[in-house]
């Protein structure tokens, strides 16, 4: 499906019935549709959107702020014809999900964010990521990240080497991370202004008394791209955040432990 938003086309797909949740995506829609558990469309309607400038949409992704995406947001919502959403963000995803939630708190009803940074500066996060991992990883994992990187040819683009870091990114860290991303659309430019202009100066606890949904922080004991220690102490900031580790999981739990995850944001939902 289409929807017209000022001056770009923004696709959407859905599954399921029931209550609309929202999950955007960077790199096209068909990764998250494979990787997000049925279970989790049990009396739930999933809406995979496509941000503007990336996957199925035009636009230009270099003009994409935070009221941008709220703004977007909201026209898929009035698209689907239902008067309030819930909104799931992976990895910096999530950081467009709690400001949509700050945003449009009365048409936003739960925010969940999954493997989200409480701040967006990726030189920081990516120091204290290193760090974590050399004090917690195994020997095994750090030799299975060591050997996958050395086979790399010189000068392989991030995209081509992203399935090196599985040891980094899943529980087990011989995943093969191929089949998982096959459909993917890849807009560097995009991707770019994500993790950068748009949120580099990023931090959850900035003005936290503006957030007053409910936001569930999913994090898996094995991520190592985004430990879930970076949010610890955050709780207290964020009187209405819940934070879940997945225990036998990296940076996918929906797909690492696909009837947990569905349970545990249903039984968050409820309460």
């Amino acid at each position: 499906m289409i929807v017209s938003v000022n001056d770009a086309e923004l696709f959407y797909a859905s599954r399921g019935t029931g209550p609309v949740c929202l999950v955007p995506s960077a790199i096209g829609t068909q990764p998250y549709e494979r990787q997000l558990p049925p279970q989790l469309s049990k009396g739930r309607r999933l809406v995979f959107v496509d941000l503007r400038g990336g996957g199925q949409s035009s636009g230009d992704s270099a003009a994409l702020t935070f009221d941008q995406v709220a703004a977007d947001f909201e026209a898929i919502r009035v698209a689907l014809g239902v008067e309030r959403v819930a909104v799931l963000g992976h990895s910096v995803l999530g950081v467009l999900a709690i400001e949509y939630g700050r945003r449009c708190p009365a048409t936003v009803t739960h925010v969940i964010t999954v493997g989200t940074p409480p701040r967006g500066d990726m030189a920081w996060l990516s120091r204290l990521a290193t760090a974590f991992f050399e004090q917690d990883a195994s020997d095994e994992r750090k030799a299975l990240l060591r050997d996958n990187l050395a086979r790399l040819p010189p000068g392989t683009p991030i995209e081509q080497s992203f399935p090196a870091q599985a040891p980094m990114r899943f529980y087990d860290p011989r995943t093969d991370m191929m089949p998982l991303y096959q459909d993917g659309v890849v807009r560097p430019a995009l991707l770019r202004h994500l993790m950068g202009p748009l949120t580099q100066d990023w931090n959850v606890t900035d003005d936290a008394g503006s957030l007053r949904v409910p936001i569930l922080l999913a994090h898996g004991r094995y991520d190592y791209t985004v430990p879930h220690t970076l949010w610890d102490g955050m709780e207290s900031h964020l009187p209405t955040a819940t934070r879940h580790v997945f225990a036998r999981s990296g940076h996918q739990p929906f797909f690492e432990e696909p009837e947990t995850f569905a349970a545990v944001v249903a039984e968050w939902m409820k309460t």
